[in-house]
Formats: C-alpha cells, structure tokens, sequence
C-alpha cells in the first residue's frame, strides 16, 4: 500500500500585518523589505493558538476528503513554535475534531517539519500499520520573533496547513531527506530553561541573555547559501531516484523562505519560474506551514489536477531538508 493525499486544507490568522507597519518596531521601509525577500505582509496570531489553528486546518482538509474525524489512526502535528509542550498539539487537535480514534505526536524538523512529517506518515501507511493520517503544519511564529530585530522580524508569519492521507495500491515513490548538526548555529532558538538547582547557580546576566535567546536568532546569508545548494542538489536525487525528468513535474512546491532563495532554485534546475509557485508575499515565512498552505492553495484553485505529479521540499534550522513525489490523485 502507498499513502495518497485525500484532502487538503489551510488556516490563516485574520490580522494582517503590512510591511509598512513594521516601521512602528524597526528602521524599515516596505521597499526595502520587497526587494529583499518578496514579502509584502503577514498574518499573525491575535485569539488562535498553534492547536487552535491546526485544528481549523485539520477540519478544512477532512471536510475535503470527504472523510470523518472518528475514522482517522494518527494525527501528526509539526511545529516549531508551540503555544504548550504538554499535552502536544496533536492530542489537543485530537479533541477539538473529536478523532477519538487517533494517536498523536508532534514532529519538529524547523522549516523542512511537514514535509518530514509527510513522510513520517507514509511510512506508516506503507508499513500497513495506519490507513488514515492527518499531517499538519502549524506556527505562530509572530509569538518568538524579536520585534526589535529588523533581520528576522519582516520575515515570519503565522498559519496552519493540512493534509489527508489514505492508503490505496500503487507504486511506492522514494524521498529525500538528511540533516547537517554542525552547521545548527546558523538558525536557533532556544527554550529559555537556563540550569537546575544542582549545577552552577543562575546569574542575573544569564537570565537576561536566556531570554533573549528565546527569540528566534538566524544567519540570513548562511541560510540562503545552505538553501540555493542544497535545495537543487535534493530535487536531483529525488528525480533519479524514482526515474523521473524534471519536465514531468507539474509544479515544484518549496518552502516559502523568501521569494530570493526560490528564484535561485528554479534558475538552478534549468525550470520555469512558472513552475515554482510562490506565496510569500502574503503570508511571510510560516516554517513547516508553508508547504501545505500553498499546496491547499493550489488545490482549491484547481491548479493541481489528477496524474499530475509534484515535488514537495523543506529546508531550515538543524540543517534540515526534506523532499518528495506527490503524485495527484
């Protein structure tokens, strides 16, 4: 058996946020901002919650899959930005759709989280252990962003993206996927615990620092010179592997960094930029939501048809990078 996606869906926070009223926090303009990164603006959290958000998006898709909540095995919820630890996100999306049936965990892989959940979930499905899965990816980014660092805070959004994934016969498609820990420093974010009581006591100094490095923290330009490499070299290995030519790929659907780094990718794949749709100039950076949430997109718009084959890919903090072969059904 082979995982197919039944359904999609997406949520996207009302409050939007224009480049121009980032000049109340920073020293910006929304010409700089443009022709830097392609974003426009970006919604953000006013009432929603991590889980809140997946769940809408989770109802979104099982309502376009025509499939009831009772009837999903697993749900899967990758996250970057959780609004609480314990219980995961994807128990309190179990609760909020009723899918009493469900186990649940959360993924965290950065921005390349969906497409690794994705494959997590088809894992599963392959081995014969769930038929039905509910992926999600869902960030509040917006609630760990430093609105006093103009390098990260024009970049990120929030919203939730979702799929459904069912079992039926076919041929198993390969994925790509790796990580690269040494070179974790160029995007951090740390959880604020700073030591127990049975180490070395808690400065004030390291209280201030712990706080401000429960910001997220980045190197842009090692971020972008990781993403134009290594993200071409991965949609390579994925095309060989399943004996495929880029031309039988209908749309390649990366994660929205910004509109740069994606330009670079088409440019160095020898693609049309028309087949590497983009909607980073509304929603920003949404991490590990981003891949869905332009695939609900596409989906809803009639754009992605029966046999037509995609190629989804993530990459981020970690390093991380993640891709594969969807083929629509």
């Amino acid at each position: 058996m082979i995982a197919v996606i039944r359904g999609t869906g997406s949520y996207i926070p009302p409050r939007v946020v224009e480049n121009e009223e980032l000049k109340n926090y920073i020293e910006t303009s929304d010409t700089w901002i443009r022709e830097r990164t392609g974003i426009e603006r970006r919604h953000v959290v006013t009432d929603d919650t991590v889980a809140s958000m997946a769940a809408k998006a989770g109802r979104a898709a099982l309502e376009n899959a025509g499939i009831q909540a009772e009837s999903l095995e697993l749900i899967i919820v990758s996250t970057t930005s959780p609004t609480q630890m314990i219980p995961c996100n994807a128990c309190l999306v179990q609760k909020e759709l009723g899918a009493v049936n469900a186990s649940c965990f959360d993924l965290n892989a950065a921005c390349s989280g969906f497409v690794t959940a994705y494959q997590t979930a088809c894992a599963y499905i392959e081995s014969g252990l769930y038929q039905k899965i509910l992926v999600i990816g869902s960030e509040a980014l917006s609630c760990i962003t430093d609105w006093s660092d103009r390098g990260t805070c024009i970049l990120f959004g929030d919203g939730a993206g979702a799929v459904v994934l069912a079992a039926e016969k076919g041929k198993k498609q390969e994925s790509v996927c790796g990580a690269d820990g040494s070179m974790g420093d160029a995007l951090t974010l740390y959880s604020g615990y700073l030591s127990n009581p049975f180490g070395t006591p808690v400065q004030e100094e390291a209280v201030a620092d712990g706080r401000k490095n429960a910001f997220v923290r980045m190197d842009g330009q090692a971020i972008f010179r990781f993403a134009v490499r290594k993200v071409p070299q991965i949609i390579e290995e994925l095309l060989q592997k399943n004996n495929l030519q880029k031309e039988e790929i209908k749309y390649y659907i990366l994660h929205q960094a910004n509109t740069r780094i994606v330009e670079a990718v088409a440019k160095r794949t020898g693609q049309p930029i028309g087949k590497f749709p983009m909607n980073v100039q509304e929603y920003g950076n949404t991490s590990s939501a981003s891949v869905p949430i332009l695939l609900d997109e596409l989906c809803r718009g009639g754009k992605v048809r029966t046999g037509d084959r995609l190629v989804i890919a993530g990459f981020g903090g970690g390093l991380t990078w993640a891709a594969s072969v969807v083929t629509w059904r």
